[in-house]
């Protein structure tokens, strides 16, 4: 048996971040535990769980620090408040059936316990220990997550320290916002009136990167640093390098044109995979995008059916019947429709089966850009978490 729990609760430097490993005796458990009661090391010194002096619990617990202990004050936290929690959690664990009687002799325990330096509520280190540890049990117990509910929450979650969202695609229609200017302070002035929407996408044009360079990109996060970003590079050599620099500098998809190479193409969709963007394929010029989609190893995350500017007024009419087509190729992939995107005809885009609707001057030449981008807005579903439950299971 190897169960393995995780769990955070509480707030502040008494915030407690509990990570366990559940395990027989005789096996990967056993070792690890013996290892850590013989190899110490300065500063992580692991100590049995104990619920006071004399007392250790059963299931025989190790407690390893997360944080160097560098001193008798931050040393009296562990061997302490947060000793004598996660021995408790666990001692009452058992007592309340979570885990079995029969299994506490049989069984280890190895407890990852994270003390702030700063952090001196003993009551509160002691009560959110507790707290993280019986969770932690209880899911190491249960089995949780089970993999459907990590494939449904990993697009959907945001990790509390890293201080930012990262936004994926997963709740189409989306609304995005191309930035063909190339006056930076025009660009300063859309983005910031843009309204906050989780179907909203920054796509920064190629007219923009060629003025001022990927470092764009940087410029726009410090404005909305949560907003996906969409690095209009039209690339036609060097796909995996292109793609690599898109990533490098923060985009969240990188297009590459539906023009370039096969090979140039299945190397910016592998470079792609790797990173963790995006990968779109601008079929702009293209006779036949189903061709070139049946000729590549992987498809991309998104096709782009797009109507040159430059065409524009010359009549040429959108390509949206070849949606149907393109979507049969694969359940997951994404159809985005550019070129003289408006109001009036942005319905029957969605309704021929549009998943991103790519807006540019309708919105960025509009004298209320907000009000603007909030009649498009009202084409997409509710925002994403907005009524949303987050619970512990």
């Amino acid at each position: 048996m190897y169960l393995i729990g995780e769990a955070l609760v509480g707030e502040g430097t008494e915030l407690a971040h509990i990570d366990l490993i559940m395990g027989d005796k005789v096996g990967a458990v056993g070792t690890a535990f013996a290892n850590g009661m013989s190899q110490l090391s300065a500063g992580h010194t692991p100590l049995l769980g104990v619920i006071r002096p004399n007392l250790p619990v059963k299931p025989s617990t190790l407690i390893v620090p997360k944080v160097t202990v560098q001193n008798l004050e931050q040393a009296s936290k562990i061997f302490g408040p947060a000793q004598t929690a996660v021995a408790k959690a666990i001692a009452d664990s058992v007592e309340e059936g979570i885990i079995p009687k029969e299994m506490a002799e049989d069984v280890l325990l190895i407890v990852s316990v994270y003390i702030h330096p700063e952090a001196n509520d003993y009551s509160k280190i002691y009560r959110y220990n507790y707290g993280a540890t019986k969770l932690a049990v209880q899911r190491a117990m249960d089995g949780f997550p089970d993999i459907d509910k990590v494939l449904y929450e990993k697009d959907r979650s945001t990790h509390p320290v890293m201080g930012f969202k990262v936004t994926r695609l997963w709740d189409p229609p989306y609304l995005q916002v191309a930035l063909d200017i190339t006056d930076l302070n025009k660009v300063r002035r859309v983005i910031g009136e843009l309204p906050d929407s989780d179907h909203l996408i920054i796509e920064v044009g190629t007219p923009l990167l060629k003025k001022y360079g990927m470092e764009i990109i940087s410029r726009i996060r410090e404005i909305r640093p949560d907003i996906f970003v969409v690095a209009d590079m039209k690339i036609l050599d060097t796909g995996n390098l292109e793609a690599r620099i898109a990533s490098d500098y923060t985009a969240d998809s990188v297009v590459i044109s539906g023009l370039a190479p096969a090979a140039t193409i299945d190397g910016a969709i592998k470079e792609t995979k790797k990173t963790g963007i995006y990968s779109i394929v601008d079929m702009l010029n293209v006779e036949n995008p189903l061709e070139v989609l049946r000729s590549l190893k992987k498809l991309p995350d998104v096709v782009e059916l797009h109507r040159a500017i430059d065409t524009e007024n010359k009549g040429e009419k959108h390509k949206w019947a070849d949606m149907g087509s393109i979507k049969k190729l694969s359940d997951k992939i994404l159809v985005a429709v550019a070129g003289g995107i408006r109001l009036d005809n942005a319905h029957e885009a969605l309704k021929s089966g549009a998943d991103i609707l790519i807006v540019g001057r309708a919105i960025t030449n509009a004298r209320d850009v907000e009000g603007a981008t909030r009649n498009f807005l009202k084409f997409m579903r509710e925002d994403i978490d907005q009524f949303r439950v987050m619970t512990d299971f």
